[in-house]
């Protein structure tokens, strides 16, 4: 097998390895782990895929929009790369449809499914060391693979902001969803390993770690706890009190609990900020969903919420178009937005998911209707997001800052998840990464502006 670098006046360079890192941050957490082990074997990071060696792409399979840009990626570096580059299809849609992808682009080598990453440096030397190999597929079907069995971290950093994978997986069987059978189900970390990435995180001097999951309030229930997430909150800032921001993305209706809430509400670390995908607002689209339908249960958690935290900001994400969705049911789920008045609200277009139970339901609303009721919804969520916004013209805010130009600082508030959610602008150059405090002057539509007091 030939070697990686030799010390050897003359030898051949290290090698060198890109990842393009694609979907969301549980992916990029994963991306950074199989970097790193790259890096501890000797390999080489990258910026440029033509400079590389050996070419990563860690893919999503979530849904078509995800799987095109994929697909695209993949494609255009397949067309760039020389035959000496070894190029590899790796993540949720490597581990979904292999076949799809090898038929799409024949000039992959390896296809590395989302729970046999941790084989990437075995991977790596067998594709760099054979020439004209037959395509290697490694798409295992085990639970997914904790960060700590592969040595590797759990998390990964932009700036002083870091997400923080505390579980992978999914024990639901939402009809729409094909993460459960891309992920199996879920698989919790110990917290003796989540808080041995939290000190690490402290070390490093984070000012904010964000805990992701398929299902953040499903945390510990795989291992018979109950209230996991509370307790790992009130673990993770006994550890780690200067960490002066913890957010936590991705809770299920029906598993915010008294004890999270009391936990949330009485520690100022844990910022209040909820994202809650609800999916959908009315009974029957809701139970077609497999989803829990009972909306009382729903208006009460939010009530509870912002009874307990009167500035949380809660987040929600929908689906309009789902088979059978009525315009009576449509409507249903507007009024809902105009009631509730979430501070942030995504929206998707239902995709019809091979494998998942809904397929069989067909997708019987015409795309124009899905994308029209996608755009009344966004409309309604605009002008509820200025309004809200507004309000907090002439308060005082704490912001993140994270980077700068153009005579312009960007930074974020605890209303605003890192990449999902909205800014606060300063109108100047100041050094960033680090926690200021912003007397808010503008609302916009999404964001604030202010100036540093």
């Amino acid at each position: 097998m030939r070697k990686r670098f030799s010390v050897i006046r003359g030898a051949r360079r290290p090698f060198r390895f890109y990842i393009a890192s694609l979907g969301c941050p549980k992916n990029t957490v994963d991306s950074n782990a199989m970097g790193v082990l790259l890096q501890r074997s000797g390999y080489t990071p990258t910026l440029d895929a033509k400079q590389a060696d050996i070419v990563i792409v860690n893919t999503c399979g979530f849904i078509e929009a995800a799987r095109a840009e994929s697909l695209e990626t993949l494609q255009d570096l397949a067309a760039s790369l020389t035959k000496q580059q070894r190029l590899v299809a790796a993540g949720c849609w490597a581990q979904r449809d292999p076949d799809v992808i090898l038929e799409a682009v024949p000039r992959i080598d390896a296809i590395l499914g989302t729970r046999s990453w941790p084989q990437i440096v075995p991977l790596a030397e067998r594709l760099l060391a054979a020439v004209g190999e037959p395509t290697v597929r490694l798409v295992e079907e085990r639970l997914a693979t904790m960060p700590e069995e592969a040595h590797a971290p759990g998390y990964v950093i932009s700036g002083k902001s870091a997400f923080l994978k505390i579980a992978d997986g999914c024990s639901r069987q939402c009809a729409f969803c094909a993460i459960p059978a891309i992920k199996g189900p879920t698989v919790s970390r110990d917290f003796d390993a989540v808080l041995e990435d939290v000190r690490q995180l402290r070390d490093y001097g984070m000012l904010e770690i964000n805990l992701i999951a398929q299902d953040a309030t499903y945390y510990g229930a795989d291992r018979g706890e109950r209230d996991g997430l509370a307790q790992l909150f009130e673990r993770m800032v006994a550890v780690a009190p200067e960490v002066p921001w913890i957010r936590v993305l991705y809770a299920f209706p029906g598993y915010i609990t008294p004890r999270l809430i009391d936990v949330m509400r009485d520690t100022p670390q844990i910022l209040p900020y909820i994202d809650l995908p609800l999916q959908h607002a009315h009974p029957d689209v809701l139970r077609r969903m497999r989803r829990p339908a009972d909306m009382n249960q729903v208006r009460r958690t939010l009530d509870a919420l912002r009874s307990a935290m009167p500035d949380v900001a809660l987040r929600t994400t929908l689906i309009v178009g789902f088979p059978g969705e009525t315009d009576a049911e449509f409507a249903d789920l507007v009024d809902f937005v105009a009631e509730v008045r979430f501070d942030r609200l995504g929206v998707f277009t239902y995709s019809n998911e091979a494998g998942t139970t809904a397929a069989a339901l067909g997708d019987d609303v015409p795309a124009e209707v899905k994308e029209a009721r996608y755009d009344q919804i966004m409309a309604l969520q605009q002008e509820i997001s200025y309004e809200r916004n507004q309000t907090f013209v002439g308060k005082r805010l704490t912001v993140l800052l994270e980077g700068s130009g153009d005579d312009l600082t960007v930074g974020r508030s605890y209303r605003d998840a890192p990449e999902i959610d909205g800014l606060v602008l300063v109108r100047e150059v100041v050094e960033p990464h680090r926690l200021v405090t912003v007397e808010i002057t503008e609302a916009l539509p999404y964001d604030l502006a202010g100036r540093i007091v």
